[in-house]
């Protein structure tokens, strides 16, 4: 397998020695193997004309011909095929920035938040009195995140540790289970018997429709870094921070906790360089999902 598909064989892309060694090599290997389809990947030596000829026998022979343009992780809904000067083109579109579809994820964010506060107050107040009388301290949580173009904001939460939690991280970190710049243990002993509740059902989190209310965040996006995950961050991890994060994600949806850190940011710039207003939605909805499965909640 190679990215999940089932390769039968591979040819040389070294130039054919005789005039038709490219089809008759591909034909041999397509019904040697019984293959459903012929992929082409780039290559320096992979012509236009070579790959005319591969077409052509292939088509004669009522074969599929597939090419493989080199990209990863982009949509096809950013793709789109033109004709220049007899040649195919492959235009891939830029990621949604503007226009009517920000504006419809900017007003579902404003509107979401504002009635789910007024409709989850009751919770919001159950959940205070539980945290209050399960263990000391307050029954929010404050901590520093970074939102949209590095600028730090403060994110809320319910409180699901005990009041010196963050003094006694560097007393466990060597039973850090996440191989980044995360830190995440599965049974994570500053976890108060109420917070385990919370963090299990994802309710620790609500609070943090306040900071969608006042714009550091989204209810769809990637998840909020630590200022020090950022200060180590990379290029292509720092592109994470162009769009606001989100209470929810795809990484909420894919395991949360249990993914890796390299799986997390893969997630990540998937959803940045793919959004669109439905696929917030289609998020929404399999969040619910994964709330009540509980999966990778600790």
């Amino acid at each position: 397998l190679e990215g999940g598909v089932p390769v039968a064989a591979r040819l040389d892309e070294r130039a054919p020695e005789a005039p038709n060694a490219d089809s008759t090599a591909v034909l041999g290997a397509v019904r040697s193997h019984h293959a459903d389809l012929v992929l082409v990947a780039p290559g320096a030596r992979i012509t236009g004309e070579r790959l005319r000829k591969v077409a052509w026998a292939l088509h004669d022979a009522g074969l599929e011909l597939a090419v493989f343009p080199g990209l990863v992780e982009v949509s096809v809904k950013r793709l789109e095929t033109l004709s220049a000067g007899g040649l195919a083109v492959l235009r891939v579109a830029p990621p949604v920035s503007r226009g009517v579809q920000t504006l419809l994820k900017s007003v579902l964010d404003r509107a979401g938040a504002g009635i789910g506060l007024l409709l989850l107050s009751p919770v919001f107040l159950g959940i205070v009195l539980a945290i209050r009388l399960g263990s000391r301290g307050p029954a929010f949580y404050r901590q520093q995140r970074i939102g949209r173009d590095g600028v730090p904001f403060t994110m809320w939460k319910f409180r699901t540790m005990v009041v010196d939690a963050d003094r006694l991280k560097d007393e466990l970190s060597g039973a850090n289970e996440n191989d980044g710049l995360m830190f995440k243990i599965r049974r994570d002993p500053r976890v108060t018997r109420v917070g385990r509740l919370l963090r299990r059902t994802s309710m620790d989190e609500l609070p943090q429709l306040l900071n969608v209310l006042g714009g550091q965040m989204s209810l769809v996006g990637p998840r909020p870094p630590l200022p020090e995950e950022v200060a180590r961050y990379d290029e292509v991890e720092l592109r994470r921070l162009t769009v606001r994060p989100g209470m929810t994600g795809l990484w909420q949806i894919s395991g949360r906790s249990d993914l890796s850190w390299d799986e997390t940011i893969q997630l990540d710039l998937q959803y940045v360089d793919n959004w669109s207003f439905t696929s917030d939605v289609d998020v929404m909805g399999r969040t619910l999902r994964a709330v009540v499965d509980g999966r990778g909640a600790y």
